[in-house]
């Protein structure tokens, strides 16, 4: 008989005890970020003091759960930029929405495996479901085929490969010594630059990444773009994918979608549209318009954790060819249950062992419909827009056009330099905004992505930089 019939009680407790602790982060949590709402947005913790408590877990002498959680909490209460203060202004990050938080408790108990479709049926089913519903509101036709991934940038990598393929079948086995050439693709100077990233773990290398200038505006010049490709032929490059941005990562601009797509389409070129702020716009049907030229894209993505607002991390890749997506992921072993070509999530994307992501969007689609989410997307935009009325009466000058909820401003005289002016708002920890560059001009970058962020909010903002003069 073994010497331990028993499971360790630390790891896994009786029903009760898991109860009651469940019980206590739901009491906690809540109560934790109404603190986080009347505090500071930045960390107010000592490192100091910080590191020699953690140095303090050896893991060699145990200590009850309830104490560990109280500790974790109290540590992440004090010791992050917190994302969900209704006074974050900052990256694309947003507070979640409660059904995708519940969505993660559920999942994490339960735990799916969704490498296959025998493994877990209704998971795969649910995710397949709801991202098909995604990819029909932005356009896509209802043969389109879509999946979860890590992040935008796991999506945007699934079509660089997608790309390839498609330009060359034969890239899958002998990888770029299968072009004749040096294989390209094209995406805007201002674009996300995981690009850069990407380009490299593919193979191809980051010169591959041929960036576009923009028009002056933070868009795609497409007229640069067709000068480009012209000339990377004359030279002997092989282009494979045109890449739109949907919602620059600086200012919120749309490249010229209609346009770039009748050039992928003229050049025999993948078409991508990296929507991974902006595709929420689809949500909205006053607002949805902005995007119009998506519908022409062979792959589209768009970030369920940014305009979405679920959980970190959940990207979502869309495609019209699934069998080019099955044809670049594609793998049979033996020790697998099953090989289902378009079902089973091990052979149509990057990932094996996958957490099951979507119930997070199903959950909060579903509460909310498109009207819901609709209405969020627009207040966003709303608010955005109240702020910048607001600046614009203070002498701030506005830098961008963006129908997005981003706003760009340079201060009016008198005021410190961009990177003064955000150092000092963020250190007083009244709300946390960006510096960033809009057509090599310094600018201060102001994104809301809080769900329950409100016009006090903004009227704290404007204070904060005002005090910051």
């Amino acid at each position: 008989m073994t010497d331990h019939p028993h499971p360790p009680a630390a790891l896994f407790p009786t029903r009760a005890e898991r109860a009651r602790l469940d019980d206590f982060l739901t009491r906690e949590l809540p109560r934790a970020n109404a603190r986080i709402a009347q505090g500071s947005v930045v960390p107010t913790f000592d490192l100091a003091s910080f590191k020699q408590e953690l140095a303090g877990f050896d893991f060699c002498t145990p200590r009850p759960l309830d104490e560990l959680l109280s500790w974790s909490i109290a540590q992440l209460e004090h010791g992050i930029v917190h994302m969900t203060h209704p006074r974050y202004f900052g990256l694309f990050n947003p507070a979640p929405t409660f059904p995708a938080e519940c969505a993660d408790r559920i999942v994490g108990a339960l735990n799916p495996q969704l490498a296959t479709w025998t493994t877990a049926p209704a998971a795969v089913e649910i995710e397949a479901h709801v991202l098909k519903a995604v990819a029909l509101r932005a356009g896509l036709p209802a043969n389109a085929v879509g999946h979860c991934t890590s992040g935008g940038s796991e999506a945007n990598s699934t079509a660089l490969l997608c790309a390839l393929t498609r330009a060359n079948p034969r890239f899958a086995i002998e990888g770029t010594r299968a072009f004749a050439g040096t294989p390209v693709f094209y995406i805007s100077a201002d674009s996300h630059l995981a690009w850069l990233k990407i380009a490299h773990q593919t193979g191809i290398g980051r010169a591959a990444a041929h960036l576009v200038p923009t028009d002056g505006r933070g868009q795609m010049d497409a007229d640069a773009l067709l000068s480009a490709l012209s000339e990377d032929r004359a030279r002997g490059c092989v282009p494979v994918m045109i890449v739109a941005t949907a919602g620059t990562t600086n200012a919120g601009m749309i490249d010229p979608l209609e346009r770039c797509a009748a050039i992928a389409r003229e050049a025999a070129l993948w078409y991508h549209v990296d929507a991974a702020w902006g595709g929420a716009l689809i949500a909205s049907d006053r607002r949805r318009g902005a995007l119009a030229g998506m519908e022409h894209a062979d792959s589209i993505t768009i970030d369920a954790h940014k305009w979405f607002a679920t959980t970190m991390g959940c990207g979502m890749f869309m495609t019209r060819h699934a069998n080019i997506l099955s044809s670049v992921f594609h793998v049979s072993t033996t020790f697998m249950p099953s090989n289902i070509v378009h079902l089973d999530p091990y052979v149509t994307t990057a990932q094996w062992s996958r957490r099951f992501l979507g119930l997070r969007l199903f959950l909060s689609l579903a509460c909310a419909g498109w009207q819901g989410y609709g209405d969020h997307v627009e207040r966003s935009i709303a608010l955005m827009a109240a702020l910048k009325e607001e600046l614009g009466a203070r002498g701030w000058t506005i830098a961008n056009d963006s129908q997005l909820a981003v706003l760009c401003i340079v201060p009016p005289p008198g005021y410190p330099d961009v990177r003064t002016l955000v150092n000092r708002v963020i250190a007083s920890g009244h709300a946390w905004m960006a510096a960033a560059k809009l057509e090599g001009r310094d600018v201060v970058r102001i994104c809301l992505t809080h769900g329950e962020a409100t016009p006090q909010d903004i009227f704290e903002l404007v204070g904060a930089l005002s005090a910051a003069m």
